[in-house]
């Protein structure tokens, strides 16, 4: 999964006219490091969707402006707009995140 290096790469991604899933992480969080053994199962099924991951740490405050609160969390954008937020304690197993992610069908 690529990684946003900038604020400007985040802006240019949000701004899509596609479903972007970006999920706010740090090396440091084991969660985190649960989560990406099981992620990549997800993204295939998901592959009408974009997957980034940004450090909540580089970014502090894209992270406080989009009111992250635990990592990790999964976000949806679409044209600038933030459409879903899956919090840190939803993101737990691959059955929830794959539920967060079929509700977003009708958004697209």
């Amino acid at each position: 999964m690529e990684r946003i290096q900038t604020q400007q790469q985040y802006e240019e991604l949000i701004s899509r006219d596609k479903l972007t899933v970006i999920k706010y992480d740090a090396n440091w969080c084991p969660d985190c490091k649960t989560l990406d053994k099981f992620l990549p199962g997800i993204m295939a099924k998901h592959a009408d969707k974009e997957f980034y991951a940004m450090d909540v740490e580089q970014f502090e405050e894209i992270t406080s402006q989009n009111e992250v609160r635990g990592i990790p969390s999964l976000l949806v954008y679409k044209n600038g707009e933030k459409l879903a937020h899956l919090h840190s304690k939803y993101a737990k197993t691959p059955a929830e995140i794959s539920e967060y992610l079929e509700t977003l069908e009708s958004k697209k």
